[in-house]
């Protein structure tokens, strides 16, 4: 195995055996709830969950966030959840595709879209790779290997700065990134890794043209507590532990981009656990909802389990939406059903 491989395969390992998750600050969706409505004047089979995120149609807004590769265990997980993906048309990423870049024998972990030929799919590689070697070139065979819809571009400074030989030079990055986005013909996406976006960042993405943004903010998997835990020497492991809780709520993240946007696609991730919170997340203004951690954990387990939990997904956010009396999410967002409580 390359040390890459090796990386995703402790990564896959470290979430779903040790406690990796933040402790001492949530999402922040506990903040807010919604106001109940005791005679909702719908049928619930009436209540249409459907949307559309980047120009194509999708059954629900959930996306099932990027999360591995480049391993056989990681292939597994990625054609399962390619396979329900596929059966409730539900957005999907995949994890980052460096490994498969760097050995193209993995790339057949990566390419579900055999499993899925109509969903929104997206292709994923670190933003900072565009600092080491990295190109247009890789960015169009990563999205190649995927017959990929869009162009998700992480950001993990924090992750980088405590991974063992993290990449951690993330100068004029922004720039790299302004023109990816005026070369490539699909949409270019950029996501944090669970500490955040900023809406001051936020809106210098806009300027440098992507397409849509995912938060992925605090509150859910703590990839500093992960690569703590995988860390080669004391003062790496330490660092982790430090900046186990550090970034911006995911709730804070949706609120103060869309302050300052309306237009942007957004999608709200980091530490969204169930439907409620999904709609939480939509009812402040995000388009999807994103979860990786709850997906991982159903994967793992059966596709059973797997569809299972997309139903109760799918009830919980259907239930929301009837029991403040919206038919569609659309209706929910201009409702002001959900309240803040401090």
């Amino acid at each position: 195995m390359s040390n890459t491989q090796t990386r995703k395969a402790d990564h896959l390992r470290i979430c779903l055996e040790e406690d990796v998750q933040f402790h001492s600050l949530t999402n922040g969706l506990d903040n807010y709830r919604f106001l109940h409505c005791c005679l909702p004047e719908l049928d619930y089979s009436e209540i249409d969950l459907s949307t559309t995120f980047l120009a194509k149609k999708l059954g629900a807004p959930l996306l099932i966030s990027s999360m591995t590769g480049g391993t056989e265990k990681a292939k597994m997980i990625n054609y399962r959840l390619a396979e329900v993906a596929q059966t409730y048309k539900l957005a999907m990423g995949v994890g980052s595709q460096r490994v498969a870049v760097e050995n193209p024998d993995v790339e057949h972990t990566f390419a579900v879209r055999s499993l899925a030929p109509d969903i929104l799919l997206f292709a994923n590689l670190g933003a900072v790779q565009l600092n080491y070697t990295y190109g247009i070139k890789e960015c169009l065979q990563v999205i190649d290997i995927l017959q990929a819809d869009a162009l998700i571009l992480h950001l993990n400074p924090l992750q980088e700065c405590i991974q063992t030989q993290g990449d951690t030079n993330f100068h004029k990055i922004l720039d790299k990134i302004e023109n990816l986005c005026d070369r490539i013909s699909v949409p270019v996406v950029v996501k944090e890794v669970g500490n955040g976006i900023s809406a001051k960042m936020a809106q210098k993405l806009i300027n440098a043209g992507v397409s849509a943004i995912d938060v992925a903010g605090a509150g859910g998997t703590s990839w500093a507590k992960v690569e703590s835990e995988r860390a080669e020497n004391p003062l790496q492991r330490r660092l982790g532990k430090t900046f186990a809780n550090w970034g911006i709520p995911t709730a804070e993240c949706i609120v103060k981009i869309r302050d300052l946007n309306r237009e942007i696609p957004l999608i709200a991730s980091g530490g969204l656990r169930n439907g409620l919170e999904a709609a939480k997340a939509i009812a402040l203004g995000a388009n999807l909802a994103g979860m990786a951690f709850p997906f991982l954990q159903a994967a793992s387990e059966s596709s059973e389990a797997l569809e299972f939990l997309v139903e109760v997904l799918l009830a919980e956010i259907s239930t929301v939406l009837f029991c403040t009396g919206n038919r569609t999410l659309a209706d929910l967002q201009h409702s002001q059903s959900l309240q803040k409580l401090r």
